[in-house]
């Protein structure tokens, strides 16, 4: 990572909502999936704080609520509990710690996933605002995270459908946050040129 100062540094929660990885039934996935596409991914310095908790509203908000409120988190990223089984319930929990509904990255979400599978009409991941902190809610499986964050490319690598992450760092800006630049052969973030720094790509 950069030697830049703390103020640059973007903060990432990642939150894996399982019952059964949270009591130790099987090993989580998710996170270490996620720190392994930011590590690839990401050219500007960056930290994460995790959680595992389990399938639980109540915990899920407080979770939310801690990373963004507590602890500064600039973007959040929750894995699992999306579908529509009685015990799927973090998009609840993240709209009730709202301020803004953010719809186009869970319509993008599901786009992207329906050139893989079509049962992903059955997701409900979404994105909010609580504060100066983007949330998203994205797949429990690692394979659909890298899909839904990279979307969907050709053989030689030219993108079809752009990830979630290609508008991710520009909402962080007008967030108030650390200036995120991407390596573009994963995902190029996307940024008006008036918004670009000097140097940089995007």
């Amino acid at each position: 990572m950069s030697t830049l100062g703390a103020d640059q540094e973007l903060l990432i929660g990642l939150v894996s909502i399982s019952d059964r990885a949270s009591q130790g039934v099987y090993q989580d996935q998710g996170i270490p999936a996620l720190e392994d596409w930011f590590g690839r991914a990401l050219r500007s310095p960056w930290r994460t704080v995790t959680r595992l908790i389990a399938d639980d509203q109540p915990s899920i908000e407080r979770a939310l609520i801690e990373l963004v409120d507590e602890l500064g988190c600039n973007l959040v990223l929750t894995t699992g509990g999306t579908g529509p089984a009685a015990r799927d319930v973090t998009p609840e929990a993240t709209l009730a710690v709202a301020d803004k509904l953010m719809p186009g990255f869970g319509e993008e979400m599901r786009r992207i996933s329906l050139n893989f599978v079509p049962t992903a009409i059955l997701s409900r991941q979404l994105g909010v605002i609580r504060g100066r902190a983007l949330i998203l809610n994205l797949p429990g499986q690692p394979k659909s995270i890298g899909e839904t964050l990279e979307g969907v490319k050709a053989a030689d690598g030219t993108v079809l459908v752009n990830g979630i992450f290609a508008a991710v760092p520009y909402c962080i800006d007008l967030l108030a946050g650390p200036y995120v630049e991407t390596a573009d052969e994963i995902v190029k973030a996307f940024r008006p040129k008036s918004a670009r720094r000097p140097g940089s790509a995007a």
